[in-house]
């Protein structure tokens, strides 16, 4: 039985999306003791520039991506996937060879503008995907962004106590290279016609100017900041928390486990989410979820014991694995097919601008009212993103009924 284009596609972009996740985080478990080795530094000068080199892959990915969405738009996805996965396996493979903790800051500085390739993988999927099921489609393809997330710093650990840094960076790099020969030879992507092609040229300004324009468009834009900052917020300082709570030895073990449980919640959990979207509408699930991860957070800051924070941790996750299917599917409804990946790349800078302000903002909040503040504001956080989102849908409901009033007295 022949594989159709559209499945052997989302089959070899999961794999893909595994592989290029667990790549970029594959570096958390050893970055101080990587940087340790380029000379005799200081605690505080390891920890400092450990959160520099890891942070600036964020910035200029935040600035690149609308770049690539742009590009993919007019020249087709699968070359930017091939350009994009190219440059992160060269990036990676020279993080081998560094000899200077600047070096290796410029390296990651590089990485970061050509990190397009996860979500122009899901530009791509999302114009092959009819509208009805693209929601549960793009969960599916969540799963492999999330499951190498999840296993890279497990992998990047493990492969860096067996073989060492050097050859940890080489082999991942090598693995990527491979990956996007499959995407080369495997991915068939669907053309536009010419006819649609010549419809409608958008302009950059007036690409901003319709993502302003649609109210709840620009609330999922800002919606995907505030979770990945909300997600970001307690994560440099887990770590801390477990130790309040265990005052065990195997500190990182026990805070991985924390950490890693959020992630195990949204791969379960993002397909279900997406398929439920698709049917109900996206914006009613998204507004439950962001709800319901608000009033998660709350008992995360009164907990005693280790296992109460992991099963929160868990259903925070489940609920939030459908935030990504269920925004992506909405630009997918929404957006003129002219200007989708352009589109998709404003959405994927705000969760990237997310990820940078997210650790800055826990750690300032921490620092003056101590951690288990951190929680009550980011359940703030989320409570603002529902109220913005409910804002966004009855102003965008009340211009519709407007205009068909206006157009209906004619």
């Amino acid at each position: 039985m022949e594989i159709s284009p559209s499945k052997r596609n989302l089959s070899i972009l999961w794999v893909a999306n595994f592989l290029v996740a667990s790549s970029t985080t594959m570096i958390m478990p050893f970055l101080s003791l990587y940087i340790e080795t380029m000379g005799n530094f200081s605690e505080e000068y390891v920890q400092k520039w450990a959160g520099f080199v890891f942070s600036v892959t964020f910035i200029t990915a935040f600035l690149f991506s609308p770049f690539w969405g742009r590009i993919g738009d007019k020249y087709g996805y699968k070359p930017i996937l091939l350009i994009t996965g190219t440059g992160i396996a060269v990036s990676i493979f020279f993080m081998g060879f560094m000899h200077s903790v600047h070096q290796l800051f410029l390296l990651r500085l590089f990485m970061g503008a050509v990190t397009g390739f996860i979500p122009t993988s899901l530009a791509l999927i999302a114009a092959q995907t009819p509208k009805k099921i693209v929601g549960e489609v793009l969960g599916t393809l969540q799963t492999g962004n999330v499951t190498g997330s999840l296993f890279g710093p497990l992998i990047g650990g493990m492969m860096a106590d067996h073989f060492g840094f050097q050859y940890t960076f080489v082999y991942t790099s090598v693995v990527i290279f491979i990956a996007t020969l499959v995407v080369l030879f495997g991915v068939k992507e669907k053309k536009r016609p010419e006819k649609a092609k010549r419809e409608k040229t958008y302009t950059g300004k007036e690409v901003i100017s319709f993502i302003f324009h649609k109210k709840v468009l620009l609330s999922m834009m800002l919606i995907t900041f505030s979770v990945q900052m909300a997600n970001f917020t307690i994560q440099p300082l887990l770590a801390l928390y477990v130790n309040k709570l265990t005052h065990a030895e195997n500190v990182a073990f026990l805070a991985g486990m924390a950490f890693s449980a959020s992630g195990f919640g949204n791969l379960l959990a993002t397909r279900q989410w997406g398929r439920l979207g698709d049917h109900i509408g996206h914006e009613k699930v998204i507004q439950f979820l962001l709800v319901a991860g608000a009033i998660l957070f709350l008992p995360m800051a009164f907990v005693h014991s280790l296992w109460q924070l992991v099963i929160l941790r868990f259903f925070y996750g489940m609920c939030m694995g459908g935030i990504i299917p269920c925004t992506t599917a909405y630009v997918r409804l929404v957006a003129p097919l002219e200007v989708q990946g352009e589109i998709q790349g404003y959405q994927v800078s705000f969760r990237f601008l997310g990820n940078v302000i997210g650790p800055v903002t826990g750690g300032v909040i921490s620092g003056y009212i101590g951690i288990s503040s951190v929680f009550f504001i980011t359940s703030g956080i989320l409570a603002a993103a529902f109220l913005l989102l409910l804002w966004g849908s009855k102003r965008e409901k009340r211009e519709r009924e407007r205009k068909k009033l206006l157009f209906g007295s004619f």
